[in-house]
């Protein structure tokens, strides 16, 4: 008895220390100090780091207790780690819940013998039915946690799954992985070991509920293992686990384990509209101040967004840039800063320019251009990561030193002489409606109800003129009280915003304020989802009240059709169609259903393709790719119509490709061409299948009409 120290003599426990003696458990209480200690100044020299960013825009620490809650949800309930990849959600589940399970069971081990019976001195509770339940349980979460690990083993060398390989896998990535596979068996060993080694002293049938490490006492048994050789086997044992443990802990601020913390930070400073909403240059910046320029011009929480970064590989594995074989690969350029950052501190690198177009910078100019802030990587990241601020913010950079891509420069450029991209005339802009057999009222001279903003591309794109035309007779049709600006009307802004244009921006955004403020209206009603994110989500910072006001013409027509006001029955229609969301409007603003009502409206049966929803695939349109070239593999659009082709339930049954934003039907007009699909489907917006639903049920009610007559006579 006096080698081992029993919580109560004769009750079910297990011996703590055993075989260790005095001086063992001495050494070990100096090295797991000297552990927790290294880990809180590696914790302390992370966080410092942070500091010596620049401030951010946002308040990332209100309501800090509702911040936290929100975040211990998020970790707890593993619910974006499911997002996409139900295998990777129930292996992270195994994980994260085994570890912490395995982490409270150690506190209440130390809080027993270090405190509750040392300092206190209280008789042991850890005997007894809490032992066993204790023992039940722990053994029960870290065989979770072991399969966890094993699943993430599995995934990464045998399958060998390409979103987990990447330019900046290294060997911290192996230790880790291995490092925890080898703590979860190592318990196991442990325990198995000491139930055989005890077993020549006491009666150790009460340990049968550590069921792993009885099969593990079992399994050495028949190896030929005796009580004897077990319990002098036990010293090396234990002291390989508890180094390992120690070493761990003392490496967590130092390497990936350090996700554990970050991670869960970076959640709690997260902002809900980041993307949809960009931050404003401040008013006092100079050129050279805006935009990043050296990595201590990156926000404080950007730097810990770069440390919070797991190398999961989730946003380049559904970023549409990468997909199509543009020079962008959304974590390699936060793993890049973040590289760079610790090169710096290190002292092995020297200081480069952020973002430039060529030369030895961090990011090159031609990856930023790829981006289509489509937000598909910040959805898709399970620890919120920012990408799209960052990168418009490199964006800017790039435009405040002269490095633009130069089709984006020349739309640019229209916006500021012409007001829309196009560099027509503003005189042109209400011709679309020429070819109406009716007149479209003007909001500046009459109150209307809603203030139809119609955009660039509906106003002067042939192909998207046709859709103006078409919602304009949906308006009619329902008699809706209406309006638009005419020539008054300016580019929204959203893209151009997105492109790194901040000045020219806040130009446009305060021009159309002002002709908003011009118009007596209740509601302003939009064709594309871009200028409805940036009328609702950030004209405010510009002085616009009226943001939560703003519709898109899909939520307006839903509420027609539902009223009646269209009088369709839902049998108008026949065909198969799909659907397609537009980032702007979906994984922006979560508008998923109102399109998906107006289609079912029309009679059509509307199959889904795999990727709906927040999962959608971009069009490529997107932050300026409207106006750019690149050497794609595949084109976006492409690939996107070929997935409505094959992938689909429907196949190459689906006569139609529907779509609710000017910039998509532009984007897969064409990609219906260089893909060779022309033949194969259709592209349609959702306002043209509803003005045919009309006119089907026009007709077939002056065909029973005629009908009815000529039975009459």
């Amino acid at each position: 008895m006096s080698s081992f120290v029993l919580a109560q003599a004769g009750a079910e426990t297990r011996p703590t220390f055993w075989r260790i003696g005095h001086v063992g458990e001495a050494l070990f209480y100096y090295l797991a100090a000297v552990a927790v200690a290294i880990f809180l100044f590696g914790v302390y020299r992370r966080f410092a780091a942070y500091a010596r960013g620049a401030d951010d825009p946002i308040d990332r620490l209100s309501d800090l207790p509702g911040r936290a809650l929100t975040a211990a949800k998020l970790v707890a309930s593993n619910e974006k780690q499911f997002d996409r990849d139900l295998y990777a959600g129930v292996m992270h589940t195994f994980v994260l819940w085994g570890f912490l399970t395995l982490l409270i069971a150690t506190t209440i081990l130390g809080i027993d013998m270090d405190f509750w019976t040392l300092v206190l001195g209280q008789p042991s509770f850890f005997a007894g039915d809490f032992y066993l339940a204790y023992s039940l349980v722990a053994d029960a979460m870290g065989l979770l946690f072991v399969v966890g690990v094993g699943m993430a083993i599995y995934r990464r060398y045998w399958v060998r799954h390409g979103r987990l390989w990447g330019k900046h896998t290294s060997a911290e990535d192996d230790l880790f992985v291995w490092t925890l596979f080898l703590l979860g068996v190592g318990g196991y060993v442990t325990e198995g070991v000491r139930i055989l080694g005890t077993s020549a002293t006491r009666n150790v049938s009460f340990e049968t509920v550590s069921f792993v490490g009885w099969f593990v006492k079992d399994v050495l048994q028949v190896a030929g293992v005796t009580a004897d050789a077990a319990a002098a086997a036990y010293p090396v044992v234990w002291w390989s686990h508890a180094l390992l443990a120690l070493a761990f802990v003392a490496s967590v601020p130092y390497a990936k384990p350090f996700h554990m913390l970050s991670s869960y930070a970076n959640l709690v400073a997260r902002d809900e509209d980041a993307g949809r909403r960009l931050p404003r240059v401040p008013e006092d910046a100079s050129p050279e101040e805006i935009g990043p320029s050296e990595i201590e011009d990156f926000t404080w929480k950007q730097l810990l967004d770069h440390d919070a970064c797991t190398k999961c590989g989730r946003c380049s594995s559904a970023c549409p840039a990468k997909a199509a074989g543009r020079p962008l690969d959304p974590r390699d350029v936060i793993l890049d800063l973040k590289s760079y950052r610790e090169g710096l501190e290190a002292g092995d690198r020297e200081e480069v320019d952020i973002v430039a177009d060529g030369g030895t910078s961090v990011v090159d100019a031609q990856t930023m251009e790829s981006c289509m802030s489509c937000m598909a990587c910040m959805d898709a990241c399970p620890v919120d990561i920012e990408h799209v601020t960052q990168f418009t913010e490199m964006n800017r950079r790039l435009t405040e030193s002269g490095q633009m891509n130069k089709n984006v420069e020349e739309a640019v450029m229209n916006v500021f002489q012409k007001g829309n991209t196009f560099g027509d005339p503003d005189r042109k802009r209400p011709d679309w409606t020429d070819d109406l057999d009716f007149e479209v009222p003007d909001a500046r001279e009459q109150s209307v109800e809603y203030l139809w903003y119609v955009g660039d591309y509906p106003s002067y794109d042939e192909r998207n003129q046709h859709v103006a035309r078409s919602l304009a007779k949906v308006f009619e049709a329902a008699d809706v009280d209406y309006g638009i600006l005419y020539e008054d009307e300016q580019n929204d802004g959203n893209d151009i915003r997105r492109v790194g244009e901040e000045g020219l921006y806040e130009m446009v955004a305060e021009e159309n304020i002002e002709a908003f403020e011009q118009c007596d209206y209740d509601k302003i009603v939009c064709t594309d989802p871009h200028s409805y994110n940036t009328f609702s989500n950030e004209y405010e910072q510009f002085g616009f009240e009226d943001g939560d006001s703003v519709y898109h013409y899909t939520q307006v027509v839903e509420g027609l059709v539902n009223d009646g006001a269209l009088g369709l029955t839902g049998t108008e229609l026949d065909d198969t169609v799909t659907y397609h969301d537009p980032c702007h409007l979906g994984r922006y603003n979560g508008e998923f259903e109102a399109p998906r009502e107006v289609v079912r409206a029309t009679g059509v049966t509307l199959d889904e393709m795999p990727r709906n929803r927040s999962d959608s695939f971009c069009c490529g349109g997107g932050g300026g790719g409207l106006w750019m070239d690149f050497e794609e593999e595949t084109k976006p659009s492409e690939e996107r119509i070929r997935e409505a082709l094959e992938d689909t339930d429907a196949g190459p049954d689906v006569d139609r490709f529907v779509v609710a934003c000017p910039m998509c039907m532009t984007m897969y007009e064409d990609g219906r061409k260089t893909g060779g699909y022309e033949d194969d489907i259709e592209i349609t917006d959702v306002t043209e299948l509803l003005v045919e639903a009309i006119e089907a049920k026009n007709e077939a009610s002056d065909a029973g009409a005629t009908a009815a007559s000529g039975a009459a006579d």
